[in-house]
Formats: C-alpha cells, sequence, structure tokens
C-alpha cells in the first residue's frame, strides 16, 4: 500500500492544482474526481443510502418514486435502518410507492406511504443508517420509474444538515481482485464560525442471494473501510495522519475488539470529527489527532481488507460518505465525499 499511496498522492496533487479551493463549506469534486452517484440512473433495483441522527437532534428522510413518462408505475421499497448505539442492530420494513408519490420518514416517528405505524420505533438518541432499496413492480408496462431522495437534519443548536440521498457509485474493495481502486475525499474550512464537524463513512455489501433487495453492513468485525488518512493545506503540504477503519459501530461495541484486530487499526468508528481544529460535534475520534489545520483537504487511501472470515459477504464491499460542519449555532452544510479512481487513471493509455 506504501507504492499505492505514493501513486496516489503525486495524482492527488496534480489534480488540486487543476481544482480551485473556495469558501464552501464541503464540496464535491469535478474533472478527474468522480462524484457519487446523488439518485441517478435506471435499474431494476435502485439503492439510496442515508444516516440519521436522534442524538438532540431531528431526522427527516424523503423518499420520492418518479416515472417520466407517468404510465402507472408501482414500487416497492425495502427499508433497512441500523442503530449504531445499539450494537448495529437492524430494523427494515416494507413499503408500497405509485407514480409520483412522495413520502417523508420522521425517524422519530416512523409511519408508512400511507400513514400507517412501520413497526419500527426508535430509541431516543439513536443514530446510524437508513437505506432504501427501490423495486419497479411492474417494468414491463414501458415505465421507467426511478427513486430520488434527500435527508434533513435539525440539530437543537439551531443549525441544519440538508444533502441528497446517495445512491452507489464505486466499489470501495472487490473480493476477485484485491485491489482498492477508488480514493475518497473532501474539503473543509472556518468561514462562518465553522469549529465542529461529522465526518460519516458507511461500507456495506449485499448478501448472498438473487435480487439484490437487501444489504448487510454487519458483521461489524468483517464489514469495515480501513484508510489511510492526510490532511493538504491550502498550499498543498500534506500531513500524514493515522490509520482509521469506518465500521457500523461505537466504543461501546462488544465486537469492537475484534474489528480492531481483523482490520490491523487501532481505531475504528461509524464517525470522526477532522482533527484538533474541527473536532466532532459529539465529542468522538478525529481523523487527525494532533493537527490544527483549519482550512484544507482531506484525503482517506483505502488499505487492503481480508473478508475471510465473513460467510455473506458474496459481493464486493462498498462504501461512501458524509462530510457535515457546523458552528455550533445557526449555520451547518453536508455533502457527500469526492471519489477518485486512480487506477483507471493510471490505465488509461490516453
Amino acid at each position: 500500500m506504501k507504492l499505492n499511496k505514493i501513486i496516489v498522492a503525486v495524482l492527488f496533487v496534480l489534480a488540486l492544482s487543476a481544482l480551485p479551493i473556495n469558501n464552501a463549506f464541503a464540496g464535491k469534486g469535478t474533472g478527474a474526481f468522480i462524484t457519487i452517484a446523488e439518485t441517478d440512473g435506471v435499474e431494476e433495483n435502485s439503492h439510496l443510502f442515508y444516516f440519521f441522527d436522534l442524538r438532540d437532534r431531528e431526522t427527516f428522510i424523503q423518499l420520492t418514486f418518479t416515472d417520466f413518462r407517468n404510465v402507472g408505475s408501482s414500487a416497492t421499497a425495502h427499508i433497512q435502518i441500523w442503530d449504531v448505539g445499539n450494537n448495529c442492530n437492524e430494523n427494515n420494513f416494507f413499503d408500497s410507492y405509485t407514480v409520483n408519490d412522495t413520502h417523508v420518514y420522521n425517524m422519530r416517528d416512523i409511519q408508512t406511504n400511507d400513514g400507517s405505524p412501520s413497526g419500527v420505533v426508535l430509541p431516543d438518541g439513536a443514530y446510524g443508517i437508513v437505506t432504501a432499496i427501490v423495486r419497479i413492480d411492474n417494468p414491463t408496462n414501458g415505465g421507467e420509474g426511478q427513486p430520488i431522495g434527500n435527508m434533513r437534519m435539525i440539530d437543537n443548536n439551531g443549525y441544519e444538515y440538508r444533502t441528497n440521498a446517495q445512491k452507489i457509485g464505486q466499489t470501495f474493495f472487490d473480493l476477485e481482485s484485491g485491489i482498492p481502486g477508488v480514493f475518497h475525499s473532501f474539503n473543509f474550512n472556518t468561514n462562518g464560525g465553522v469549529d465542529l464537524s461529522d465526518i460519516v463513512g458507511i461500507p456495506f455489501t449485499f448478501l448472498s442471494g438473487p435480487g439484490g433487495f437487501e444489504i448487510t453492513v454487519s458483521p461489524v468485525q468483517d464489514i469495515f473501510a480501513p484508510f489511510d488518512v492526510d490532511i493538504y493545506d491550502l498550499n498543498e503540504v500534506p500531513f500524514s495522519c493515522r490509520d482509521v477503519v469506518f465500521s457500523c459501530v461505537d466504543e461501546d461495541n462488544p465486537l469492537l475488539d475484534e474489528l480492531l484486530q481483523n482490520s490491523g487499526v487501532n481505531v475504528a468508528s461509524f464517525e470522526y470529527g477532522i482533527n484538533n481544529a474541527i473536532p466532532h460535534s459529539k465529542g468522538g475520534e478525529l481523523l487527525c489527532p494532533g493537527n490544527t489545520i483549519s482550512d484544507g483537504i482531506v484525503t482517506l487511501i483505502p488499505e487492503e481488507i481480508n473478508f475471510n472470515t465473513c460467510n455473506d459477504c458474496a459481493e464486493p464491499l462498498w462504501f461512501f460518505g458524509f462530510a457535515g460542519l457546523n458552528n455550533g449555532n445557526g449555520r451547518g452544510s453536508l455533502d457527500s465525499f469526492w471519489t477518485f479512481n486512480y487506477l483507471a487513471v493510471l490505465n488509461d493509455p490516453g
């Protein structure tokens, strides 16, 4: 991985030279950077991803089933919810949508599209992952339906996070090739008094079996994404941080020690702060402890992992992340990570 890191660093610095750094809190890249797909595309199953937080916050998850031909398509949505603070416990239910239905799931009072109880009741203080896997029920009638979605998180301190749901983009690590081919990145600054952050990462895979109608983020000790973290300042000077693991886990999870042993990394979490200048909103671990850069770019370079103990992991590992910044008062911003496929660039004969 040292060679990969050097190659990535060179390519990243070259990309930075062509990438303007503006006053946005957090953003997505252009050009060589490939943004994670955000609720675009037509497939048999479409997979949307969100995160939620009820720790002195309210979260609203919106799902819309569209069909530009408006021919009466219908769809079934499989909603899966993982509560990180409850040992990554999963709850799920199915919901029905007709063309152009829009529904907002209040994560503190989750009801289905027709207003019925979903059967899922989350405790106060729950936080974690929401997925919506949407299958078109009647694809042969000429409809080309697809879901779109967004999320809104309101903090009791007065700021909000808003962004689109994410859709599957690129794999973090392919089981067959054994090569991690994508690194992730996001920018940050302290404009507007920003001094807190929420950096969330979600690794997942599909369960064995046909249909792709169910994903899994557990067992947490086997489904994780390890990264080598670096921070670049505005002069493009890199500062080496540490290796971290993203998984559906907190410090109280009984499987944390096994996860750390399997990953070979000393810290694992669902969420992080950036550094000492912009720590975590909830007092969690930092990506780069001891670092005080207040304006720059974080890169997360994937490390190799071993899935030998994961009996259900018949598919590649996928990963995406969100970067939230706030000032603890009235200003907040939330965006998805950039993704950069450096292997594709290296293999491009042009």
